[in-house]
This record gives structure tokens, C-alpha cells and sequence, in this order.
């Protein structure tokens, strides 16, 4: 009854501008949106902002999560991506450590005052203020001392052309200007609580020219316990278990996870993301938008920018996951997952044949993604979820993936994208079948 008046009340287009850094079944949630029906999302900058602004508890600030109309706990969301655009025109970013004695644990979930838990005042994610710009700017609202979880060690600001298709950092001078009004450059919106990142003026990697291909790191469901929005993965979950703060989780609630903190870069324009629905509505949210990242990711950070971003949501009931499905533009599969064309399917059957052999087909590409506290646990936790998705033993997928497939690296310390040719039965069987012709093609030459 209930989940009937929802999809009556469900409405076409939910716009949203509001932000959290908590996710999971505390979250308020937007809509329904109907299934078949749009969100757009207006992201803010996800990570350095947030990093340096201590009342923030998650290092990320993401969106508010909408109800999807008809998604159960249970039941999957496919994000058909339709438009991503970027709104900064400028952003800083770099390597960080975390500054001793600013946090409990983890810089960035339990950032504090040191001078007001000295003074016996409240010192738990402390409001701050900016003064002026540079490295010290951040402020605590009570005492005034410099308050920050994390020191910028190498670190620069990058600006973007009209056309937001090509990036430079600029100058210590010109890094100076921008800081004086990083808010209008970083593209805050009215509700965003961060600090603008580019008021710190940081200007280390001078004159480097990069090409700009947008991404969102951040995109998916709610997790079905609360988590810092940050820590919604294998990798950056890990530092929650057994933490000092009040966000600590056991091995077994970080599997209640949805591992949408993803910063995979082709979660991009043109792609069909899947993700698990762990709570009734499933809460679709987005943030931490990145001009550029190259895949591992390895300064941690890359350039985080303000967006606008559309996707269209379908519901696949009965679809249990662990962890999204990646359908990427046809143009980011690596080599062995590509399509077939019908020449090549001509040719491998006539071997086939020739070998008293029946070809098995026809076969589509996915990415099963998965996560871990390292690369290895990461690789062998989407070996376990594609496995279990399709009906395989662990070393048929470790087989398929190595001869007509491959492991790509996602984000460092943890995140993948495994790969895999998957005969489209199988997929027929899951209810994805459709999505993947969509996206490839129908099979050519079978």
C-alpha cells in the first residue's frame, strides 16, 4: 500500500540542491521520482572543499538522496547518465597529509579544535570561518586558533577554458586572485556549507596543460546503515572499523555498504551505471564531480569541480547486488571486452568448427566493480560479486577475465572494474540483457 501511493505520487523530474555528508537510512529523501524519470543533480566540489571545513564529517559533500518510485530493498536502479556539464571554472586540489592532533582517527570523518578540547569547550567538528586566504585561513568560530584536518603538501589551481575541454594551473599571482573570490570560481551554490578549496591559494605545479573529460566519483544508492558519504567503498570504509568516532563499523556493517564512491572515470556522460537498492526507495545521490582523473588516481585527489548532472532511473526488480554494474561507453572498454564484429564471429566459428568445437555465444561486455581495503582484496571481491551474479565458480570469472576481459584500476588504495564477455543468456537471466544491447548493440554475426 504504501510503495502504491508513492508511485502515484511520483513525479517526472526531481531537481535537487541541497546537500549532506552522511549517507544511509537517516537521510531525508527527496521525490519519488517515478521509474523511468529524471533527477538532476547539482554537485558541488566533493573532496578539498570539504576536507578543510571540519563540520563537514565526511570529507565529501554530496547531494541529498531521492526516492526512486517502485524500487524495494532487493531490486536494482540502472542511471542511464544524459548530461553532464561542468559550472567551476576553477579548482585546487593535490596531496594531502593529515595535520596531528586536528582529528580523532580519521582527518577526514572526525575533524576538532585542539585549543577548545584543551579548554574543556566542545571540540567535535567545530564550526569555522575563512580569514583571509592561504594555508591558514581556516578558522575555529569560538577560538579563533587555525583549525584544518589536513596540510596541502604539493598542491596547485587550475583554471578552464569557455569550453571546459582543456585545464591549466596557473601562477602563485594568479592563484592569489582567485582566492579572493573562490567561491564565485569554485561555483558553490547557496547551500553548500564548504569552504571554497581555491581560497587557499595554492600555486606548487605551474603551467601544466591537461585535457578535461568529466566524471562523477560519487553515484548511486544509500548504503543500509549510515556512513560518511566518502566512506561508502571497500577502501576508504576500511579506516571505519573499529575507529575512535561515532561513525565505527564492524567488518560485517561495512558489507552494508553500496560501494558508489567509485571515482571511476567512465562513470561519465553516455554511461549506464546499476546500482543495488539496500533500502526501500533506494536514494539515488551524486557528487564529487572531477574535470579529470586518470585511472589509480594516485595523488589521492584530482580536480574537483561543481556540476549539473541528469540521469534517467529504471528499476530492475528482483535484481540483488552487492555492488554497481558499470556499462561504460563502447569507446572505454579495454580491448579484449570490446564487442565482436561479424567478421571476427565468422572467424571464430569457422575455427571452432574446425576443431569439433561448438562456439559459445553470443557474448556482450560488463563491468562488475568491487572494492577493498587493497588491489588484491579489491580484484578478488569482484571475482567473488561476478561470480555470484552469473552463476560462475571464482575461476571460470579469474579465466574469462585474463582471456577476453581484463581488470582496470579504479582508484588507489582499493576500487576496480572487472571486465568480463558474458554470454547473453546469462545476462537475459539477470534482466540486463536489454541494457546491454542498448548500450553495445545487438550481438553481430551469432
Amino acid at each position: 500500500m504504501v510503495q502504491d501511493i508513492a508511485q502515484r505520487e511520483a513525479v517526472d523530474l526531481v531537481r535537487v540542491d541541497r546537500y549532506t555528508d552522511i549517507v544511509g537510512p537517516s537521510n531525508e529523501m527527496l521525490g519519488p521520482v517515478r521509474d523511468g524519470g529524471r533527477i538532476e543533480f547539482l554537485t558541488v566540489p566533493g573532496c578539498w572543499g570539504p576536507m578543510i571545513t571540519p563540520s563537514i564529517r565526511s570529507g565529501h559533500e554530496v547531494s541529498l538522496p531521492v526516492r526512486v518510485a517502485g524500487a524495494a530493498a532487493g531490486d536494482a536502479v540502472a542511471l542511464h547518465i544524459e548530461e553532464l556539464e561542468q559550472t567551476s571554472r576553477a579548482t585546487t586540489s593535490g596531496t594531502h597529509t593529515g595535520w596531528d592532533g586536528h582529528y580523532l582517527s580519521d582527518p577526514f570523518v572526525a575533524g576538532i579544535c585542539p585549543t577548545c578540547r584543551d579548554a574543556g569547550r566542545h571540540f567535535l567538528y567545530p564550526d569555522t570561518y575563512l580569514d583571509g586566504t592561504g594555508d591558514g585561513a581556516v578558522k575555529c568560530a569560538v577560538c579563533h586558533s587555525e583549525v584544518n584536518p589536513f596540510h596541502m603538501v604539493e598542491a596547485y589551481t587550475m583554471v578552464f577554458d569557455e569550453e571546459k575541454g582543456i585545464g591549466v594551473t596557473v601562477s602563485p599571482e594568479r592563484a592569489s586572485e582567485i582566492a579572493r573570490d573562490a567561491r564565485e570560481w569554485n561555483a558553490l551554490t547557496e547551500h553548500s556549507t564548504q569552504h571554497p578549496i581555491s581560497a587557499l591559494a595554492r600555486a606548487d605545479l605551474v603551467g601544466v596543460m591537461t585535457r578535461c573529460r568529466i566524471s562523477v566519483g560519487n553515484l548511486g544508492s544509500i548504503p543500509a546503515i549510515d556512513l560518511p558519504s566518502s566512506h561508502n567503498c571497500g577502501d576508504f570504509g576500511a579506516f571505519l572499523i573499529g575507529a575512535e568516532h561515532e561513525f565505527a563499523v564492524t567488518e560485517q556493517q561495512l558489507e552494508l555498504r553500496t560501494d558508489v564512491h567509485m571515482d571511476v572515470d567512465s562513470v561519465r556522460a553516455g554511461a549506464v551505471l546499476i546500482v543495488p537498492s539496500k533500502v526501500d526507495g533506494a536514494g539515488i545521490y551524486a557528487g564529487d564531480v572531477h574535470a579529470m582523473i586518470g585511472d589509480g588516481e594516485i595523488a589521492v585527489h584530482t580536480t574537483d569541480i561543481a556540476g549539473r548532472l541528469v540521469v534517467r532511473v529504471e528499476v530492475l526488480k528482483g535484481l540483488a547486488l552487492d555492488g554497481p554494474i558499470l556499462l561504460p561507453p563502447a569507446e572505454d572498454l579495454p580491448f579484449l571486452a570490446r564487442p565482436f564484429t561479424a567478421a571476427e564471429v565468422a572467424r571464430g566459428r569457422a575455427l571452432a568448427e574446425t576443431n569439433r568445437t561448438m562456439l559459445e555465444g553470443p557474448v556482450l561486455p560488463v563491468q562488475v566493480l568491487g572494492s577493498g581495503p587493497f588491489l588484491n582484496a579489491a580484484v578478488d571481491n569482484a571475482i567473488e560479486r561476478a561470480a555470484k551474479l552469473l552463476g560462475m565458480g571464482t575461476d571460470e570469472v579469474k579465466n574469462r577475465g585474463t582471456i577476453a576481459g581484463a581488470a582496470e584500476i579504479g582508484r588507489l588504495p582499493g576500487f576496480v572494474q572487472l571486465n568480463l564477455m558474458v554470454p547473453r543468456q546469462r545476462l537475459e537471466i539477470l534482466g540486463i540483457a536489454h541494457l546491454v544491447e542498448a548500450q553495445y548493440g545487438t550481438p553481430a554475426g551469432w
